[in-house]
């Protein structure tokens, strides 16, 4: 059985949208659905329970109460699921090919080291309703071993290497990695809960790439990772970095990519903290440096010297409203 995840919150507008982008699906394995819904404050939860009334045999709905966030919702859903195979959509995103998982299921049924397959994807505008086919950050082959990806995963920015709402892998696999290690996919303070579970299905085995465009991910709205709030953002990055650089210890990985993505992370935070004004993010990113072993750049320490001084600080951040003022 393939069983897919869909963990859920506050998406009445589009949470229909992806069940029945799964419910499409044509494949020769049965399927069923492991909604998370945690404890929406909309209509979410009728439209999920909606669902499950027309179709009891595929759809089983975890109703939290209270609400548990990302990760332990993710991570129990997992834990519940049946199937030997999982997938996940997020409950703003959607499946385009009704053969995604037939496709996936097939490669992953001929080879038996293959823990994980991905595909392309689309960036989808919810505002203008356009797909834009993403970026692949990383010249796939058909199949590569899983270890040569890990610095990859680990330090991605912009563009995920892996996006996991476009994945299919081997529960057996992951949770072989979660008893071992239930900290590295618990801790709330990671962040996320995609990095784990690509770093482990790529440590075991070998990960399968197809070129087909099979999800578009949903973009222009408010999520964990795409908020205006400076002090937000600073948190996520703070948090997703974190990970990374547990990720790196854990698999032993030392590079020069490794040290060039820590460098420009703590020049994130330094930008995040400069623009909210905040002299205690200022003080976190000093203390992430050091827990980070990162070397600062020359744009850091420029950073770091105008937000020492506090009329430098708001001088800065003036000129600042002004050019954005001018380009608008």
């Amino acid at each position: 059985m393939i069983s897919v995840i869909v963990a859920t919150y506050n998406q009445e507008k589009t949470i229909g949208r992806t069940l029945d982008s799964i419910l499409m699906q044509q494949c020769h394995q049965p399927i069923e659905i492991v909604i998370g819904e945690d404890c929406s404050t909309d209509g979410t939860l009728a439209i999920c329970q909606s669902y499950a009334a027309r179709y009891p045999q595929q759809i089983r709905i975890l109703a939290n109460n209270p609400n548990k966030g990302m990760q332990d919702n993710y991570f129990d859903c997992l834990l519940a699921c049946k199937g030997t195979y999982i997938a996940d959509c997020a409950g703003d995103d959607f499946w385009i090919d009704p053969l995604k998982l037939e496709k996936e299921v097939c490669i992953m049924e001929a080879d038996e080291h293959v823990t994980l397959v991905h595909t392309a994807w689309n960036y989808y505008d919810e505002e203008n309703g356009k797909a834009t086919k993403a970026e692949v950050p990383y010249h796939f082959q058909q199949k590569t071993d899983g270890k040569e990806l890990l610095t990859a995963i680990i330090t991605q920015t912009r563009y995920p290497v892996i996006h996991l709402c476009t994945s299919l892998y081997r529960k057996d696999i992951i949770m072989k990695a979660y008893q071992e290690d239930t900290f590295l996919f618990r801790n709330k303070d990671f962040g996320c809960e995609d990095l784990q579970v690509a770093c482990a299905a790529a440590h075991a085995g070998t990960i399968a790439y197809l070129p087909d465009v099979t999800l578009n991910y949903s973009v222009n709205h408010t999520s964990v990772s795409n908020t205006q709030d400076e002090e937000k953002q600073f948190e996520f990055v703070r948090e997703v970095t974190s990970l990374s650089h547990y990720l790196a210890d854990k698999y032993h990985i030392e590079n020069k990519a490794l040290d060039r993505y820590f460098s420009y992370r703590i020049f994130a935070l330094a930008m995040h903290a400069f623009r909210a004004h905040n002299k205690k993010l200022r003080n976190d990113v000093r203390q992430c440096k050091r827990q980070w072993n990162a070397r600062p750049t020359l744009p850091f320490h420029i950073v770091n010297t105008i937000t020492g001084n506090d009329i430098l600080w708001k001088g800065a951040l003036l000129i600042r409203k002004l050019i954005l003022k001018f380009k608008k």
